[in-house]
């Protein structure tokens, strides 16, 4: 007598259930993620756009290299900086990483 037939009568039998029930972990950290980091993420993203495409003439600014100004001119995508002493610079509006008291009043300096 031989125990291979004993054995794969004892042995599970393999199919979807087993499938589904390795693929729930999976599924569940995949929720975690989106929720912990992919969308918080996106509404940063969708934030900064906002900010970005709402700036105007008088915003205070700072670029992604960390020039701070007042802007004097806005284009589709392109604004004028004026850095104070009369140095103006031209920049993307998609460098400009942050918009600082955009609803506040300008102050003449």
């Amino acid at each position: 007598m031989s125990a291979t037939p004993i054995l794969a009568a004892a042995a599970p039998s393999g199919g979807a259930g087993s499938f589904i029930i390795q693929l729930v972990p999976l599924i569940l950290i995949f929720v975690i993620f989106w929720f912990l980091l992919i969308r918080p993420q996106q509404k940063r993203m969708k934030e900064h756009r906002e900010m970005i495409a709402a700036v105007k003439k008088g915003d205070r600014v700072v670029t992604g290299g960390g020039l701070l100004g007042k802007v004097t001119k806005v284009n589709d995508e392109e604004i004028e900086i004026d850095l104070g002493g009369g140095q103006k610079v031209t920049a993307l509006k998609g460098t400009l990483s942050d918009v600082r008291n955009p609803h506040a009043p300008a102050a003449n300096d």
